[in-house]
């Protein structure tokens, strides 16, 4: 179901309300996984067609791939309050250090 919202939201140039304007739902058959959209209420753009979110797989791919990334690298940069106390202190050469560290052990390159 994650591919498909990145593809709905790739579509639509947006994040839609997944509560409102669209729907998705997935039926699992047999344990194997089945994603639709259930309901279509943008305005901007007609629903897509099956073969045009198709097309947008390696996008989405592409997005969900940097969006971990970005989680990665959020759960294991200093937090505030170091940044807070590296300002503080006057330790920010320190602090672009360890953040390098961080971007380093997961680039943007690989995905």
């Amino acid at each position: 179901m994650k591919n498909l919202s990145s593809k709905v939201k790739i579509y639509l140039g947006r994040t839609p309300d997944f509560n409102d304007e669209v729907r998705l739902q997935d039926d699992r058959i047999d344990d194997v996984s089945n994603p639709y959209i259930a309901e279509w209420n943008a305005t901007d753009k007609p629903q897509p067609t099956e073969e045009q979110l198709n097309n947008l797989e390696t996008e989405a791919d592409d997005m969900e791939a940097l969006n971990q990334v970005y989680a990665n690298r959020k759960s294991e940069y200093p937090s505030i309050e170091e940044c807070v106390h590296a300002i503080l202190d006057d330790d920010l050469e320190n602090l672009q250090i360890l953040r390098q560290a961080v971007k380093d052990k997961y680039p943007k390159e690989n995905n």
